[in-house]
């Protein structure tokens, strides 16, 4: 009888071994045992939701990013939404955008009944480039959003200086960026406004939840009015001074995040430092790796840039290989490598082609981009060894197509 004989090489897709025996995500969070106490004693406290936490977290989370202000919200969606509303957008308004983003960027502009306009984005860090934001703008705009792509700072200097020539508000969504820094500013105190995230997949959570930081006192005001139904004060300001009386000055939304969540935030803030320097030693390992695997192109790192390495994009050199994304995709899944795409273009969401009649075309560094785009697992808690398994299995899957092309 013959025995056949699997090569280690030979894809798992292809019925070989997988690199890993259990699937490893793109991203997770991090919770430990004084997470979950300070959780522990929040439900044990006369304040489940709008209490004294939310202040806490709110003064340690403005501290941190060198803003003056901080108004948390239940989500970044929301928090994108709240500054929408705070910068004054309404109908008959234009919001300039990238189209290379999760599509709440892009909705929070459509919640407020003004209209995104995209621009296409820079060639290297595939952020907005602001030679292309200057073409779109007209009477009409009102705001710019810049998009922090995988924690990669934009062109912050250069898009507030538009913004201020033409008197336009500089909404920033850093979602993927809390901790980076752009020209030794830290992110969060730059733009009129930055948006923040804590969704598991962050460099911190709270389950769900958000932040929008500013400068301005009248900005932060609305903010925190917005959030709280366009209440002027919250229910524990008026506990603490005796009275009942509550006045609703704005039309605003339920975006309040609870005291629980803020205890959670609080604790995982102070391990910002060391999960940022985690994922940064992940980066630096997969780029040095990636330099000797054909038809990988690593993310770029423009100078005086330190980015938050929220997500580790790389880009496949497709005329290296000979297979397409979708491909590569598969093959990775199936050697238990959780790898994600960040993202499709807003503009090519059925929504956005059925309302504004978009194509596919429109934005041709972006959609190329797009082809390409692989996100690898990328979290604070990966051990060494993680990141070893998806290195491995990039150059398995990437060494069998490019051999393929030259054999």
């Amino acid at each position: 009888m013959s025995v056949t004989t699997v090569s280690p090489q030979t894809l798992a897709l292809n019925g070989g071994t997988p690199v890993r025996a259990t699937l490893l995500p793109y991203g997770r969070q991090a919770v430990d045992d004084a997470d979950i106490q300070a959780v522990i004693e929040v439900l044990r406290s006369d304040w489940l939701t709008t209490g004294p936490k939310v202040g806490e977290f709110e003064e340690a989370f403005a501290a941190r990013v060198g803003a003056a202000y901080a108004v948390s919200v239940s989500s970044g969606t929301a928090a994108l939404h709240a500054a929408a509303f705070a910068a004054g957008l309404k109908a008959g308004n234009e919001a300039i955008t990238t189209p290379l983003t999760f599509a709440a960027t892009a909705n929070c502009v459509l919640y407020q009944g003004a209209t995104p306009v995209f621009a296409d984005v820079s060639g290297d860090t595939l952020n907005l480039d602001p030679k292309q934001v200057t073409t779109k703008i007209s009477p009409k705009t009102r705001a710019i959003i810049p998009v922090d792509y995988a924690g990669h700072p934009a062109d912050l200097t250069t898009i507030v200086e538009l913004a201020q020539r033409h008197g336009l508000t500089v909404i920033e969504d850093a979602c993927h960026a809390l901790g980076a820094e752009n020209g030794g500013r830290r992110v969060g105190g730059i733009a009129d406004m930055t948006v923040f995230s804590f969704h598991p997949v962050k460099h911190i959570t709270t389950g769900e939840g958000g932040m929008v930081t500013t400068n301005d006192p009248k900005l932060a005001e609305t903010l925190r009015r917005f959030r709280n139904h366009g209440i002027s004060s919250d229910a524990r300001q008026r506990q603490s001074a005796g009275q009942w009386h509550y006045e609703m000055v704005l039309l605003g939304f339920n975006y309040r995040l609870p005291d629980i969540v803020c205890a959670l935030g609080l604790q995982q803030l102070s391990k910002l430092d060391a999960n940022l320097a985690r994922r940064r030693e992940i980066a630096a390992l997969y780029t040095s790796a990636f330099r000797e695997i054909p038809g990988v192109i690593p993310p770029a790192v423009r100078d005086d840039v330190n980015p938050a390495w929220h997500l580790y994009p790389m880009r496949l050199d497709l005329e290296r290989l000979t297979a397409d994304r979708a491909q590569v995709f598969r093959a990775l899944r199936a050697e238990n490598i959780g790898v994600n795409v960040h993202y499709i273009p807003v503009h090519r969401h059925p929504y956005y082609r059925e309302q504004f009649g978009y194509k596919g075309g429109e934005f041709p560094v972006a959609e190329d981009a797009y082809e390409r785009l692989i996100s690898l697992p990328m979290f604070h808690s990966m051990s060494d060894q993680d990141v070893n398994d998806v290195v491995t299995a990039v150059r398995k899957v990437l060494v069998h197509f490019a051999s393929r092309q030259h054999g």
